[in-house]
Protein backbone atom coordinates (compact mmCIF):
# COMPACT_ATOMS: atom_id res chain seq x y z
CA UNK A 1 0.00 0.00 0.00
CA UNK A 2 2.81 2.38 0.81
CA UNK A 3 4.64 1.91 -2.41
CA UNK A 4 1.07 2.28 -4.13
CA UNK A 5 0.76 5.41 -2.48
CA UNK A 6 4.32 6.55 -2.99
CA UNK A 7 4.00 5.74 -6.88
CA UNK A 8 0.48 7.94 -7.30
CA UNK A 9 2.50 11.05 -5.67
CA UNK A 10 5.30 10.42 -8.42
CA UNK A 11 2.91 10.11 -10.71
CA UNK A 12 0.99 12.97 -9.75
CA UNK A 13 4.23 15.12 -9.46
CA UNK A 14 5.16 14.46 -12.27
CA UNK A 15 2.01 15.42 -14.21
CA UNK A 16 1.85 18.36 -12.40
CA UNK A 17 5.52 19.52 -13.42
CA UNK A 18 4.81 18.16 -16.88
CA UNK A 19 1.70 20.70 -16.93
CA UNK A 20 4.03 23.47 -15.67
CA UNK A 21 6.59 22.96 -18.54
CA UNK A 22 3.81 22.84 -20.74
CA UNK A 23 2.33 26.43 -19.11
CA UNK A 24 5.68 27.72 -19.44
CA UNK A 25 6.75 26.81 -22.98
CA UNK A 26 2.93 28.48 -23.71
CA UNK A 27 3.55 31.18 -22.17
CA UNK A 28 6.97 31.82 -23.85
CA UNK A 29 5.24 31.41 -27.21
CA UNK A 30 2.27 33.64 -26.12
CA UNK A 31 5.38 36.15 -24.94
CA UNK A 32 7.05 36.02 -28.01
CA UNK A 33 4.02 36.30 -29.90
CA UNK A 34 2.94 39.64 -28.30
CA UNK A 35 6.59 40.87 -29.05
CA UNK A 36 6.43 40.11 -32.73
CA UNK A 37 2.87 41.92 -32.76
CA UNK A 38 4.11 44.71 -30.56
CA UNK A 39 7.61 45.23 -32.77
CA UNK A 40 5.27 45.20 -35.68
CA UNK A 41 2.95 47.86 -34.51
CA UNK A 42 5.43 50.19 -34.10
CA UNK A 43 7.31 49.38 -36.96
CA UNK A 44 3.90 50.70 -38.63
CA UNK A 45 2.94 52.91 -36.58
CA UNK A 46 6.82 54.53 -37.66
CA UNK A 47 6.18 54.07 -41.23
CA UNK A 48 2.76 55.84 -40.76
CA UNK A 49 3.57 58.76 -39.34
CA UNK A 50 7.15 59.27 -41.97
CA UNK A 51 4.53 58.59 -44.73
CA UNK A 52 2.52 61.56 -43.27
CA UNK A 53 5.78 63.41 -42.47
CA UNK A 54 7.06 63.59 -46.06
CA UNK A 55 3.52 64.53 -47.23
CA UNK A 56 3.56 67.66 -44.91
CA UNK A 57 5.29 71.13 -45.92
CA UNK A 58 8.43 71.94 -44.11
CA UNK A 59 8.63 75.40 -43.41
CA UNK A 60 11.71 75.35 -41.87
CA UNK A 61 14.81 76.34 -43.71
CA UNK A 62 18.60 75.22 -41.83
CA UNK A 63 19.99 77.20 -44.24
CA UNK A 64 18.13 80.87 -43.14
CA UNK A 65 19.35 83.81 -41.40
CA UNK A 66 17.39 83.87 -38.57
CA UNK A 67 19.03 86.67 -36.47
CA UNK A 68 18.56 88.85 -40.01
CA UNK A 69 15.07 87.81 -40.18
CA UNK A 70 14.41 88.24 -37.01
CA UNK A 71 15.66 91.92 -37.35
CA UNK A 72 13.76 92.49 -40.65
CA UNK A 73 10.32 91.08 -38.95
CA UNK A 74 10.90 93.59 -35.74
CA UNK A 75 10.76 96.40 -38.05
CA UNK A 76 7.96 94.80 -40.03
CA UNK A 77 5.86 94.41 -36.78
CA UNK A 78 6.49 97.76 -35.47
CA UNK A 79 5.17 99.33 -39.00
CA UNK A 80 2.25 97.09 -39.17
CA UNK A 81 1.92 96.82 -35.11
CA UNK A 82 2.02 93.10 -34.54
CA UNK A 83 3.61 90.76 -32.64
CA UNK A 84 5.82 88.22 -33.45
CA UNK A 85 5.12 84.64 -33.14
CA UNK A 86 8.09 82.52 -33.75
CA UNK A 87 7.43 78.74 -34.14
CA UNK A 88 10.64 77.18 -33.15
CA UNK A 89 10.83 73.38 -34.43
CA UNK A 90 12.27 71.45 -37.74
CA UNK A 91 11.46 70.11 -40.74
CA UNK A 92 12.50 66.62 -38.78
CA UNK A 93 9.84 66.71 -36.50
CA UNK A 94 6.39 65.81 -37.09
CA UNK A 95 4.66 67.57 -34.44
CA UNK A 96 6.00 70.74 -35.86
CA UNK A 97 4.53 69.82 -39.19
CA UNK A 98 1.23 69.05 -37.60
CA UNK A 99 1.39 72.07 -36.17
CA UNK A 100 2.07 74.25 -39.09
CA UNK A 101 -0.26 72.02 -41.41
CA UNK A 102 -3.35 72.64 -38.73
CA UNK A 103 -2.56 76.24 -38.66
CA UNK A 104 -2.35 76.43 -42.73
CA UNK A 105 -5.53 74.94 -42.98
CA UNK A 106 -7.60 76.13 -40.37
CA UNK A 107 -9.25 79.68 -41.63
CA UNK A 108 -10.12 80.56 -38.22
CA UNK A 109 -6.17 80.27 -36.92
CA UNK A 110 -4.78 81.34 -40.18
CA UNK A 111 -6.64 84.44 -40.22
CA UNK A 112 -5.93 85.47 -36.43
CA UNK A 113 -2.40 84.88 -37.62
CA UNK A 114 -2.68 86.98 -40.49
CA UNK A 115 -3.74 90.03 -38.61
CA UNK A 116 -2.21 89.86 -35.60
CA UNK A 117 1.49 88.33 -35.90
CA UNK A 118 4.46 87.99 -38.02
CA UNK A 119 4.95 84.52 -37.89
CA UNK A 120 8.41 82.66 -38.03
CA UNK A 121 9.89 78.96 -38.57
CA UNK A 122 12.64 79.40 -36.57
CA UNK A 123 14.93 76.11 -37.60
CA UNK A 124 16.60 74.07 -35.02
CA UNK A 125 18.44 70.89 -36.78
CA UNK A 126 21.90 69.29 -36.76
CA UNK A 127 22.59 71.48 -39.82
CA UNK A 128 21.67 74.61 -38.13
CA UNK A 129 21.14 75.00 -34.14
CA UNK A 130 20.78 78.52 -34.33
CA UNK A 131 22.60 78.47 -31.01
CA UNK A 132 22.75 81.92 -30.37
CA UNK A 133 18.98 83.01 -30.79
CA UNK A 134 18.09 79.92 -28.68
CA UNK A 135 20.55 81.50 -26.09
CA UNK A 136 19.27 85.07 -26.45
CA UNK A 137 15.27 83.20 -25.28
CA UNK A 138 16.51 80.88 -22.90
CA UNK A 139 16.37 77.79 -24.67
CA UNK A 140 13.26 76.98 -24.63
CA UNK A 141 13.46 73.38 -26.65
CA UNK A 142 15.52 72.12 -23.92
CA UNK A 143 13.18 72.91 -21.55
CA UNK A 144 10.09 72.01 -23.37
CA UNK A 145 10.72 69.87 -26.59
CA UNK A 146 9.13 71.09 -30.08
CA UNK A 147 7.85 72.45 -31.24
CA UNK A 148 8.41 75.29 -28.50
CA UNK A 149 6.74 79.19 -29.32
CA UNK A 150 8.43 82.27 -28.45
CA UNK A 151 6.30 85.50 -28.41
CA UNK A 152 7.82 88.59 -29.18
CA UNK A 153 6.02 92.25 -28.92
CA UNK A 154 7.05 94.57 -31.88
CA UNK A 155 9.83 95.82 -30.48
CA UNK A 156 11.19 92.60 -30.47
CA UNK A 157 11.06 91.50 -26.66
CA UNK A 158 10.34 88.43 -25.53
CA UNK A 159 6.35 88.82 -23.94
CA UNK A 160 5.71 84.59 -23.47
CA UNK A 161 7.42 81.27 -23.87
CA UNK A 162 4.46 78.61 -24.69
CA UNK A 163 4.97 74.93 -24.65
CA UNK A 164 2.98 72.81 -27.47
CA UNK A 165 2.01 69.79 -25.11
CA UNK A 166 -1.05 71.61 -23.86
CA UNK A 167 -2.43 72.78 -27.50
CA UNK A 168 -2.48 68.80 -28.60
CA UNK A 169 -5.77 66.64 -28.77
CA UNK A 170 -5.35 63.59 -29.81
CA UNK A 171 -2.92 62.95 -32.66
CA UNK A 172 -3.26 66.70 -33.79
CA UNK A 173 -4.50 70.20 -31.94
CA UNK A 174 -7.26 71.58 -30.07
CA UNK A 175 -9.04 74.26 -32.28
CA UNK A 176 -9.91 76.30 -29.22
CA UNK A 177 -6.59 75.81 -26.96
CA UNK A 178 -4.60 77.02 -29.93
CA UNK A 179 -7.29 80.04 -30.92
CA UNK A 180 -6.88 80.86 -27.33
CA UNK A 181 -3.32 80.85 -27.34
CA UNK A 182 -2.98 83.20 -30.54
CA UNK A 183 -6.17 85.48 -28.95
CA UNK A 184 -3.88 85.77 -25.65
CA UNK A 185 -0.81 87.04 -27.04
CA UNK A 186 -2.36 89.60 -30.05
CA UNK A 187 -1.14 93.11 -29.90
CA UNK A 188 -2.56 95.25 -27.11
CA UNK A 189 -3.62 98.65 -28.62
Amino acid sequence: MKKLMITAFLGFSLMAFSQELKDKAQSKETDKALLVKTGQAELDAKKKASEEKAGLPKPYDPKADAEKDLQDLVAKAKREKKNIMIQAGGNWCIWCLRFNQFVQTTPELKNIVDENYEYYHLNYSPENKNEKIFAKYGNPGDKFGYPVFIILDQNGKMIHVQQSDVLEEGKGYSLEKVKEFFNTWTPRS
